[in-house]
């Protein structure tokens, strides 16, 4: 089965075939929509959510994403007998088709410059847990189970990012005590340890999550599209060479007309409308 799937835009139009997928003014809302088995990953799940990142990357009007999980839990992680075991007939080159797919869908959430925002709640694990990570931001609730599961199924824990990522959230020992052992992280521990912005009542973290979205949504989004995409560049910099770029990157966001409408607001002592250019 083809793992590549035709993202027709405005993202507003389009019918996703493997999750659901709404457009609230400037906010979509990515929902993973199999409740019955906790929220488990396809093969075709994952190369339609990478195929959509990649087309949110142009999608003008959606200026903020959140993603969340039906039923109460976030995600299983792939599924054991849609992914997992069809993965054991497949020789080196089949696997890493799949292993450069499920990267290339993280590579697409950190591209698209809109602030992506995990709701969680339940179970996130696997490559559930891989999506909150790769996520801008993660509200939890204190039920939720976070667990980086691959260490427990014979596997490395450098998985989509894992190793790059996670200890920059959590720190590295933080990072290699969930990668080398595989056990949950408990909401309120996931908090306390940074990977949750903050908890919420379950009843109410999809609803924070796209509140927080929302105030992202009406700020300057250009300018939070340079901050998204320099938090993800510097990991690689220098300090002296994160400034020098920082430099040309606040000389491009004083270019923009929100810049200047934020002086005229403050001039007059109104507050700001910010339009994203």
């Amino acid at each position: 089965m083809s793992d590549r799937f035709n993202i027709t835009l405005p993202v507003a139009d389009y019918t996703a075939r493997h999750f659901a997928l709404s457009v609230d003014g400037k906010v979509a809302t990515i929902t993973l929509n199999r409740p019955d088995k906790k929220n488990p990953l396809t093969f075709e799940s994952y190369a339609e959510l990478r195929d959509l990142f990649r087309a949110l990357q142009y999608e003008p009007d959606v200026k903020a994403i959140v993603l969340t999980g039906a039923g109460g839990n976030f995600c299983s992680g792939g599924d054991v007998f849609e992914i997992i075991k069809p993965l054991l007939d497949r020789d080196t080159k089949g696997l890493m088709e799949f292993t450069q797919m499920t990267g290339d869908a993280v590579k697409a959430m950190r591209a698209c410059p809109q602030p992506i925002v995990s709701a969680i709640d339940g179970v996130c694990v696997g490559a559930g847990a891989i999506l909150a990570m790769a996520s801008d931001m993660r509200l939890g609730t204190a039920d939720a189970k976070v667990a980086f599961l691959f260490n427990r199924v014979g596997l490395a824990g450098c998985d989509m990012g894992a190793c790059a990522i996670l200890p920059r959230i959590i720190g590295q020992g933080r990072a290699s005590e969930l990668l080398y052992t595989g056990r949950a992280m408990g909401g309120e521990e996931a908090e306390r340890w940074g990977f949750f912005n903050r908890l919420c009542d379950p009843a109410d973290v999809l609803a924070e999550a796209q509140k927080l979205a929302a105030r992202l949504a009406d700020g300057p989004t250009f300018a939070n599209g340079i901050t998204k995409k320099m938090l993800h560049m510097e990991w690689a910099m220098g300090v002296d060479e994160a400034i020098d770029q920082e430099a040309i990157a606040q000389a491009l966001c004083m270019q923009t007309e929100d810049y200047a409408r934020a002086f005229r607001a403050f001039a007059a002592k109104e507050k700001p409308v910010f339009e994203g250019n």
